[in-house]
């Protein structure tokens, strides 16, 4: 009994330093006919789960029409959409108004990633 105990006591010492620190997540207030927002799904959205990016801070999207998550509430989702958040341990790192395009988008998020200490890997 002692040495379930004891490895009881282990897994959860191990495990709640992980889970104390949360990943970033890079959120995406949308709101539905939000033509920039289409813009965004048609050049960014097809590939950015297989980016450097998505690693360290995977894509969340927010309907802006429905309730804030809970854990977003100290998050202001601004008035623009598409809105994008890089939220790291339940506060903003950083965000972009608006779509900027393909061009300026991975520049952009780099910059804010690089600021937490997350920068994506670069071969």
């Amino acid at each position: 009994m002692n040495r379930i105990i004891t490895l009881l006591a282990l897994t959860m010492a191990f495990a709640l330093p992980a889970a104390g620190s949360r990943a970033a997540e890079l959120v995406m207030f949308e709101r539905p006919g939000c033509v920039w927002c289409a813009r965004f799904d048609a050049e960014i959205a097809p590939i950015y789960a297989k980016t450097e990016e998505s690693r360290v801070a995977p894509l969340r999207r927010v309907d802006l029409n429905g309730p804030l998550p809970a854990d977003l509430a100290g998050i202001d989702p601004g008035v623009f959409t598409p809105t994008f958040v890089v939220v790291k341990d339940g506060r903003e790192i950083g965000r972009i108004r608006g779509y900027p395009g393909d061009a300026f988008f991975f520049g952009l998020l780099d910059r804010i990633l690089s600021s937490t200490g997350s920068e994506p890997a670069r071969l």
